[in-house]
């Protein structure tokens, strides 16, 4: 190519090269009765979902996205505590007037502010339903008698787009209470050690849950390739992986 021909071509080379960094993160809809779900899958435990003219973050962290360069929050639900959880920065940096936060007590602790809900509070937030649901590890523990994640500390939550239930299921492990869970249309089930589950666990966790579809997420170093042959004789759940490291 010439100079000459470069150079009409930069403003299109620019345009494209815009474009092409615009989002780098994968985004994923579903169809709901309400018109469609935007899934940004930012990273770790990081989401964004659109829906209906809203945006709702769930654990922001400015480690894993330029939070300058993302759209404001309507609604920011946090699960827990831990610094890959809780970014009172990246939180700052979404928030604007109406921002409704939504965390648990010791998030509220660190921020001063904030919605608490505990496990088992539901809530109509910006005409959608929100339930937080227990999130804690039974098996993996820091020493013996102190878990990762303590039981009644941080929450899981259920998101509810008109007839589209998502789980979001914060730091877990495949604890008993999943199997209240019901009608779950898509679940994100964290899937690293010693923190989370095992490919093991989640898959028995989909077992109880029976969602549509299942994104596991916050996986590290885990195969996920585990993951799709353990459930490889589940054809009611479609297991999609995404770049969720």
């Amino acid at each position: 190519m010439s100079a000459l021909s470069l150079a009409a071509n930069l403003p299109v080379l620019a345009l494209l090269l815009a474009a092409a960094s615009a989002s780098p993160f994968e985004t994923d809809t579903l169809a709901t009765s309400g018109g469609e779900l935007k899934i940004t899958l930012i990273g770790h435990g990081t989401l964004m979902f659109q829906f209906g003219g809203q945006v709702i973050h769930v654990d922001p962290v400015g480690r894993y996205a330029d939070y300058t360069r993302l759209p404001k929050a309507d609604l920011i639900l946090v699960t827990h505590e831990h610094g890959d959880h809780l970014d009172k920065q990246a939180i700052e940096r979404i928030t604007k007037d109406g921002t409704l936060l939504v965390l648990t007590a010791r998030c509220a602790e660190q921020l001063g502010r904030g919605v608490v809900m505990k496990n088992g509070d539901v809530r109509q937030c910006g005409g959608l339903k929100v339930e937080a649901v227990p999130a804690y590890n039974v098996v993996h523990q820091r020493s013996p008698g102190q878990p990762f994640h303590p039981r009644g500390v941080g929450n899981g939550y259920v998101i509810t787009f008109a007839d589209q239930r998502v789980y979001v299921a914060g730091d877990t492990e495949n604890i008993p209470e999943l199997a209240d869970l019901t009608g779950i249309d898509m679940a994100f089930l964290p899937m690293n050690l010693p923190y989370t589950m095992t490919p093991e666990m989640v898959a028995q966790a989909v077992r109880v849950i029976k969602p549509r579809i299942v994104y596991p997420y916050h996986f590290g170093d885990t195969d996920t390739s585990r993951l799709v042959h353990l459930l490889k004789d589940a054809p009611h759940v479609e297991v999609r992986v995404r770049n969720m490291k």
